[in-house]
Parts: structure tokens; C-alpha cells; sequence
């Protein structure tokens, strides 16, 4: 992908499969982060309240990702590994046949804002 301005540039340039799993994981994300200032840093969509980013997403060529604080990742690994998705420190690696569900988002995105101080 070449370089960003926005989500919605993000997003169109994005693997077709991927668009609406983005979209969907853009309005979660901002429902759950109301307070939020939509950004893109590192090349990357993401949602920001008071100078830290606490959530951000991207597409890859086979897969998505949702990155946030690692003590939102740490809070509800089982509940990640119980959707059959991978995580790492700060990302959870979901696809189109098996996409991120949207409560386990909502929650991570909140639990990213609290571990952040924001």
C-alpha cells in the first residue's frame, strides 16, 4: 500500500476480501471509543485519545490485524485463543473465514484505553 491520509483511503486501498471486515472493525471501534480522534501513525488507521494510540488495525496480504496495548491483549488472551484467533504482544491476527468478533473488539479496545492511562 502506498502511503495513508485517512481510514476511509486505508480501507479502499486494502485487499477487496478484507474492505468490509474493516469497515465493520472501524465502526466498532470508534463505537467503543467515542472520545477517540481517528489518526493514521505508522502507516496505520487508528484511534487515539490523549496523545497515545489505543487501537489501530491493518490488512496484509493473507490476514488483519487489530493492534493495542499488550495488557489488553494479556487481559483476554483466553477469551482470543476461545475464538480460535492468534495474538502476539500488542496484535490479534483475524481473516475473513474467521473474523474477530465484535464484543471480544469492543472489549479489547476498552481494556487498551485503561492499560494506556487515556
Amino acid at each position: 500500500m502506498t502511503a495513508t491520509i485517512d481510514h476511509d483511503a486505508y480501507i479502499a486501498q486494502a485487499p477487496e476480501a478484507f474492505r468490509p471486515l474493516l469497515q465493520q472493525l472501524r465502526s466498532t471501534l470508534a463505537g467503543a471509543l467515542p472520545d477517540a480522534d481517528e489518526v493514521v501513525a505508522y502507516d496505520m488507521p487508528g484511534f487515539r485519545i490523549e496523545g497515545t494510540i489505543v487501537a489501530g488495525y491493518a490488512a496484509f496480504t493473507k490476514q488483519c490485524g487489530l493492534y493495542l496495548q499488550p495488557a489488553a491483549i494479556a487481559e483476554h488472551a483466553e477469551e482470543i485463543a476461545a475464538a480460535g484467533l492468534k495474538a502476539t504482544k500488542t496484535g490479534v491476527t483475524f481473516t475473513a473465514k474467521k473474523p474477530i468478533p465484535e464484543e471480544l473488539v469492543e472489549k479489547l479496545a476498552l481494556s487498551s484505553t485503561r492499560a494506556a492511562g487515556a
